[in-house]
């Protein structure tokens, strides 16, 4: 499997801890036990032949249904932990309302939740992996990307009244605005949107914390700038949306962790998990 992830026979020999040459007989002896030319090889890469692909995908399953098995059959099996970052508001809208179905499918793993700063930092140091924010994460992480967003400007209902239904520079101008510091780009791109790009507002007030900017704007404080899902999931009657118009996010959630992290256990159950569960 680490030669498939990895696509390098030397790559997969320094993470088994073995020579390139003991790997490499092991591959031939698979290759002569199933009679299929599993790899093709050039150089130091290796891929999956047609056959080698097929036969990946027809075993893959069964042996995570057999470690599986082990996992939930083994009175000897200690707690698998995984260490993750994960932004407040997407543990509470998103993560922690479907944790009771993972830990039902998975009674062996437990997960460490950080919500400090500098998550994509941590991720292979204090952390093993994290979800984050983000136009993309940097190069060199194994990254999943989980969702696309608008940008919406939100208030609360007594505001929008007073704001209407068309954007005004005047009265717009007067309003302080919140800013999530991961969130720097989605006032602009709001602002190009409405047709008011140079609009320079009274305040600008930033938050590292989505659900205290949801609950600022619902008292009246400002105006949010965050993305439709948050809204949605936040389902506040005092909230109101500010004009009717589409903007695109250049953020997304994104599952972030090493390519090495994957062979981890507990990595691996979470990843496939979140993947398959689509939160």
């Amino acid at each position: 499997m680490r030669t498939v992830r990895l696509g390098s026979a030397r790559a997969a020999a320094e993470e088994l801890g073995l020579s390139p040459s003991a790997l490499s007989r092991r591959i031939a002896n698979l290759e002569d036990f199933t009679g299929k030319k599993l790899f093709t090889r050039a150089r130091q890469a290796m891929a999956l032949t047609d056959e080698g692909q097929a036969f990946h995908d027809a075993v893959f399953p069964h042996l995570e249904a057999l470690a599986m098995a082990i996992e939930n059959h083994s009175e000897n099996m200690s707690l698998l932990r995984l260490h993750l970052g994960v932004l407040p508001l997407f543990g509470s809208q998103r993560l922690f309302p479907h944790l009771a179905e993972l830990r039902e499918r998975h009674p062996l793993l437990h997960i460490d939740i950080d919500t400090g700063p500098h998550l994509e930092d941590r991720v292979g140091d204090t952390l093993d992996a994290a979800i984050i924010l983000s136009r993309g994460p940097a190069s060199g992480f194994h990254a999943v990307r989980l969702d696309h967003n608008m940008v919406h400007a939100i208030c609360n209902r007594p505001m929008a009244e007073k704001l209407g239904d068309t954007p005004d520079r005047e009265l717009l101008g007067k309003q302080t605005f919140l800013i999530h510091n991961e969130l720097p780009e989605s006032f602009e791109a709001w602002k190009r949107e409405i047709d008011l790009a140079d609009l320079e507002p009274a305040a600008i007030d930033h938050y590292d914390s989505g659900q205290l900017m949801l609950e600022a704007a619902a008292q009246g404080l400002g105006i949010a700038i965050m993305h439709d899902d948050h809204m949605k999931r936040a389902a506040d009657n005092r909230l109101a949306q500010l004009y009717n118009i589409e903007v695109e996010s250049p953020y997304s959630y994104w599952f972030i962790c090493k390519p090495t992290a994957l062979e981890s256990r507990p990595v691996r159950l979470f990843h496939d998990w979140l993947v398959r569960a689509g939160l």
